[in-house]
């Protein structure tokens, strides 16, 4: 091939591309492009004494909202740890490769291309063998053009689904956070029982000393001592559950953790411990863009919507450019320096006329999936509203609770070392003492739960509010 020859050819190529690239950029997308639909959140929170504001605690990182060591030493650990967050990440590096799939398709695909055959024929009158070989080699090139943009649709879709899994990984960086620090004040509000119950058994055996000293002196009678046996029996009867609670607590922090189950450290928490201050909800408008689940499913949307733009292109014509250039040769010897050299364009158009019904009913899928996103992603705006407002009514309830609980626990242990002047002065029997003891014990108890149930409440707002994704 001469050097004028390829050097016309290649002009013909080049203005061949600069036509495709004007018509595809004359191209239109077929489908409506995605709008987020209109959602009315509530004016305000209830329970909440201040008009809301643009500031959130979800805005402050979890190690300034958690502000123990211990505690943030085991998130930081989660989050280096965790198996589902492993998962996830990995979910989010396939979702990217999917998008760059379908973004590869907008591109000519040029391939490399190398054929040799041998043909021989054989004549029977004069005997004559003639074989012929040839060979061809060179660089093969396909393009589809995307006229009413179908692939552009493919890629918005693929791209959003690659959006939408980074949501779903965010979430679970969200949950593990709010995870560990709710089962860590789950185990500290254990330990304040633990602790509570072992101090009233111990109590409870000095009273039955108290008392079988008495029966031996012959000053007391058997019932009282067989009440105060069974009143320990059953302080004695609260310690292994509160320990088999512990244990499964435990076993499930570590799962969070990934590591085998096994003891975990912490302080325990005490009945005066400070609570850390109140920080603003925020704006009920702002759990659409910040609550991970809720942009997860509005990404499912855009998806969706974008596959009903690649359902109605199928009805429409493809148009597909196929090219190559290269050379031939006749012996296998030569094969690389070739004889001579070949070039061939061709253009096509498929136009569907008749699938059974199949375009329309990929169409009918397509809308449908998109209805059912929407009412996900409506569903998920709800929830994030409704687990916010419950968050919150948790907190203004457990703190009106825990000041009730407080008086209580007061009053009846007033009341029980009453009940013990009473007692040794002759006033009364030891059905006081025994039933002040019983109250104060599961007032007590009470209370560490409540104290423990108000830390949680405070975690789970601040999972509930979309807060805790920040690394470090």
């Amino acid at each position: 091939m001469g050097a004028t020859e390829m050097r016309r050819r290649v002009n013909h190529s080049g203005f061949l591309t600069v036509v495709v690239s004007s018509v595809l950029a004359a191209g239109c997308t077929v489908g409506d492009n995605y709008e987020r639909p209109q959602m009315a959140p509530p004016g305000g929170y209830r329970y909440v004494q201040e008009p809301s504001q643009a500031q959130s605690m979800a805005d402050a990182p979890w190690f300034q909202v958690f502000d123990d060591p211990l505690l943030q030493a085991l998130i930081r650990e989660g989050i280096t740890s965790n198996l589902d967050l492993r998962v996830a990440v990995a979910r989010v590096e396939e979702a990217r490769a999917r998008a760059g799939v379908a973004a590869s398709y907008l591109y000519p695909q040029v391939d490399g291309v190398a054929g040799y055959g041998v043909r021989q024929a054989s004549t029977t009158e004069k005997n004559d063998d003639t074989t012929r070989q040839s060979g061809v080699y060179g660089f093969q090139l396909s393009w589809e053009i995307d006229l009413f943009g179908r692939i552009r649709r493919e890629k918005e879709s693929a791209l959003a689904v690659a959006l939408a899994t980074e949501q779903g990984r965010r979430g679970v960086l969200v949950t593990l956070v709010g995870d560990v620090a709710s089962n860590y004040f789950l185990l500290r509000e254990l330990d304040l029982q633990l602790e509570i119950s072992r101090q009233t058994l111990r109590l409870n055996d000095e009273t039955v000393v108290y008392f079988t000293n008495r029966l031996n002196g012959g000053v007391s009678n058997r019932l009282e001592l067989d009440r105060n046996q069974a009143n320990r029996a059953q302080t004695a009867a609260t310690i292994p559950e509160i320990e088999r609670q512990i244990g499964l607590v435990e076993n499930a922090l570590s799962l969070l953790l990934g590591r085998p189950p096994g003891p975990i450290t912490r302080e325990q928490l005490t009945v005066d411990e400070l609570l850390p201050p109140a920080i603003p909800a925020g704006l009920p408008a702002a759990l659409l863009e910040r609550r991970p689940d809720v942009v997860q499913a509005e990404q499912v949307l855009v998806a969706t919507n974008a596959d009903i733009g690649v359902a109605k292109a199928l009805f429409y014509p493809s148009i597909s450019l196929t090219g190559f250039l290269g050379g031939v040769s006749g012996d296998l010897t030569t094969f690389l320096g070739g004889t001579g050299g070949v070039w061939s364009a061709s253009a096509g158009l498929l136009q569907p006329i008749f699938q059974g019904g199949r375009l329309r009913r990929n169409l009918e899928v397509a809308q449908a999936r998109f209805d059912a996103a929407l009412a996900e992603y409506q569903k998920a705006a709800l929830n994030s509203y409704r687990e916010v407002a419950d968050a919150l009514v948790a907190i203004q309830k457990l703190a009106e609770q825990r000041g009730q609980r407080e008086l209580g626990v007061a009053a009846l242990q007033d009341a029980s070392d009453l009940s013990r002047l009473r007692y040794d002065s002759g006033l009364a029997n030891y059905i006081e003492i025994l039933t002040a003891d019983q109250q104060l014990f599961e007032q007590q108890l009470l209370l560490a739960q409540t104290r423990g149930a108000e830390l949680r409440a405070r975690a789970e707002l601040y999972r509930a509010l979309g807060g805790g994704w920040q690394p470090y």
